[in-house]
């Protein structure tokens, strides 16, 4: 009797044991979680305080954690040292132009490789994606010089044109279309819809999750970007995007501590991407669900 009453609890025990651990687990995850995200959100809580930090307190050693009285002088400075909406306004036309070109042709393109079937498609799709291996110093000189040749040097067009066709956004696209059911192609071919009309009312609905994704990308990237609108708009200050004006602060009234002004600077300007992520968010979620989903 006893040997039977323990044959029946031992799976029982087996079973609280598995619990115990798989709430332990849960509990480490959850901790590892907390502690890789207060890491990650470390930077942009520091540049926020130190922004509100006077000039005296961010030189201070060890470091003040929290300004003893928080203050928006350096935000108002900023506007004074740099035109600031003008700034945002050529970074705003730099990035919007550049991620909607990448959205289309990315769109066309992947289109193309994942539904068409065509002569060397292929090693042509592996030329495109091998291009995303090229460090951007390699294009700098030959871009500039065809910008150049074509008389956009020192203008907004200039920095948009060489970035309308990205190999990344190409490869994204491809990988997301090529799931895209080929009946709903077919079927809207069968209605007389074109190849443009195809791709823009039936593939693009499909995929906006990475639609979503892909602009992500590109807007914030471009609206970092540094070194091509420098070398592009050299001598022309009207049209900086705001990165570059951002480093005017750094030689604002040299030799007096400008740290909070930079960091004012730079909490401004980190805004557009990080409201545009947050707008986004749940369709960039989604395409990881999903890409993980079609393995």
């Amino acid at each position: 009797m006893s040997d039977a009453v323990a044959s029946m609890a031992t799976p029982a025990v087996a079973a609280r044991r598995r619990l115990g651990v798989g709430a332990l687990n849960q509990a480490l995850l959850t901790g590892l979680v907390i502690v890789l995200a207060v890491v990650a959100a470390f930077p942009l809580a520091w540049m926020l305080l130190t922004s509100l930090k006077t000039p005296a307190e961010t030189m201070q050693t060890p470091p003040v954690w929290l300004p003893a009285t928080p203050s928006l002088e350096a935000y108002s400075k900023v506007a004074g040292v740099i035109d600031a909406g003008r700034s945002f306004l050529n970074s705003a036309i730099i990035a919007s132009a550049t991620t909607l070109g990448i959205l289309v042709t990315s769109l066309m393109a992947g289109y193309v490789f994942a539904k068409h079937e065509f002569k060397g498609r292929d090693a042509l799709f592996a030329a495109v994606v091998a291009t995303m291996f090229l460090p951007p110093i390699v294009t700098l000189i030959p871009l500039y010089r065809i910008v150049g040749s074509l008389g956009l040097g020192g203008s907004l067009a200039g920095v948009i044109l060489p970035n309308l066709a990205n190999a990344f956004g190409i490869f994204l696209m491809r990988q997301f279309i090529a799931g895209v059911p080929n009946e709903l192609i077919e079927a809207a071919r069968i209605d007389g819809a074109s190849e443009l009309r195809i791709v823009f009312t039936i593939v693009a609905p499909n995929i906006l999750p990475a639609v979503a994704t892909l602009a992500i990308f590109a807007f914030c990237y471009h609206w970092n970007s540094y070194l091509w609108p420098l070398t592009v708009l050299q001598g022309n200050d009207e049209a900086y995007p705001i990165v570059i004006s951002l480093s005017r602060l750094l030689s604002y009234n040299r030799g007096a501590m400008n740290a909070n002004l930079v960091m004012a600077g730079a909490t401004l300007a980190v805004l557009p991407p990080l409201l545009l992520f947050v707008a986004l968010q749940r369709a960039f979620i989604n395409s990881i669900i999903q890409s993980g989903l079609n393995g």
